[in-house]
C-alpha cells in the first residue's frame, strides 16, 4: 500500500477494513513517529490517499473513508 512506502516503519503499518452497505472504512494505523510522514504538511499526503481513494470508490461504485490512528 501506499502508506507502507511512505513511513520508517513499514513492518507497523496496519490496515482494517469495514464494510457498510454502501461504504467502506479504512483505518490506517501507524507508529507514532510515523503519523506526520502518513498526514503531511497541512494534510496534503491524507488528502492525496483520499482523493485515489475516491478514485477506486467510483470506478467500485462504493464509498472509502480513511481514517488514520496512532498506534499505541
Amino acid at each position: 500500500m501506499i502508506a507502507k512506502s511512505l513511513v520508517d516503519n513499514p513492518d507497523k503499518v496496519q490496515v482494517s477494513q469495514l464494510e457498510g452497505e454502501q461504504t467502506t472504512i479504512l483505518e490506517l494505523k501507524v507508529a507514532p513517529e510515523d503519523l506526520g510522514k502518513v498526514i503531511g504538511k497541512q494534510g496534503r499526503t491524507a488528502r492525496a490517499i483520499r482523493v485515489i481513494l475516491g478514485a477506486a470508490g467510483m470506478k467500485l461504485k462504493r464509498r472509502f473513508n480513511l481514517e488514520i490512528i496512532e498506534k499505541t
